[in-house]
Parts: structure tokens; sequence; C-alpha cells
């Protein structure tokens, strides 16, 4: 099931140093899931292997998660801040760009290299912040199935030395009867 009543959508323009015009149009959804689906689109072109416009919505997500987090105080029993694969965990969505002359990387277009990274942070930071200052409730369950995914990680990653630490002492190289001592 969903974690919010309904997608987070906005769409805008921004500027572009050549005098042209970046749109973009981003839409998300969290689910209680731990699979994490996200398509990139530029100019209407699937882009399969993601680029810079990909890369700049990931960041901002991060960055705006983890600054909301902070700023409600959610984060007292965390050691580090949120890692990226912690606030897409169960995330669904869309981000689609429109740009006069797109830059792909290849024959198959799947990657854009238009260097619009910048905008895409500024935008979603903004829309999303603004979002999550006027929703607060589901800012809140974001964040904190991002800190649940946060702590499964670190309970992993405890587990795996564990399991590696034990693994190291077992055998520690003796032979039979020495090593049961």
């Amino acid at each position: 099931s969903t974690l919010h009543k309904e997608p987070i959508r906005y769409q805008g323009d921004r500027p572009l140093e050549d005098n042209s015009t970046l749109g973009i149009e981003v839409a998300l959804l969290y689910n209680d899931g731990y699979a994490e689906n996200v398509f990139s689109f530029a100019n209407t072109i699937n882009t399969i292997d993601g680029g810079t416009h990909l890369s700049g919505f990931r960041s901002a997500l991060t960055r705006t998660i983890n600054a909301y987090g902070q700023q409600a105080k959610m984060f007292k029993d965390l050691k580090d801040n949120l890692s990226g694969d912690d606030v897409r965990e169960g995330l669904t969505a869309v981000i689609s760009v429109k740009l006069s002359q797109p830059q792909f990387e290849g024959q198959t277009k799947g990657k854009l290299n238009s260097d619009i990274q910048g905008q895409v942070v500024q935008f979603v930071n903004d829309r999303l912040g603004e979002h999550f200052e006027r929703n607060p409730a589901a800012a809140k369950k974001i964040v904190q199935k991002a800190i649940e995914a946060a702590r499964a990680r670190e309970a992993a990653r405890k587990a795996r030395d564990l399991t590696r630490r034990k693994g190291a002492l077992d055998g520690a190289g003796l032979p039979g009867k020495l090593a049961d001592c």
C-alpha cells in the first residue's frame, strides 16, 4: 500500500545558459515495499541508463529528505545521515525533462549527458521541500520509512561483520585436534 494518498507531482521551467528553457516534470509515490522503480525521460525518449537529470533528481531527493529529517529532529538514534538507497526504498518515480539541444551518450540515446544536473537539483529541492512543509504527515511517513531502511542496512552490516569475525576465529589455521581446543 502507498505511504501517502496522492502522488507528489510538480512541473516547471528553468532557464538554461544558452537562453533556452528546461522543462522538468516529476512525479513520485512511496509504498511500503522495498523495490525502487524510477523511470527517466528526456524529450519523451526513455533514458534507460539515466543521466544528469536522474542523478540530479536522486541527489536532491536524498538531500531534501535528510534536511527534513534533521529539521523535524527524527534522527536522534541514527549515526549518519540517510543514504540514497535508504531514501529510494519503496519509491516509484518518473522524471521527465524537455530541452532544445539534448546531448545523449551512445547510439541508443539511453543516457542524457546535457549539463542540467544543477537545475534539476535546485528544482526538486525547492518543490519537494515546499511539499514537505505543506504536508508534514506525508513527509514524516517518508522519512520514517527511510530511517527504517537505514536501520535495516546497519543491522545487516553488523550481522555481516559478526559472521566474518566468527569465520576468521573458527579455523584459526590450526590442525584438527588443536583447532577444537
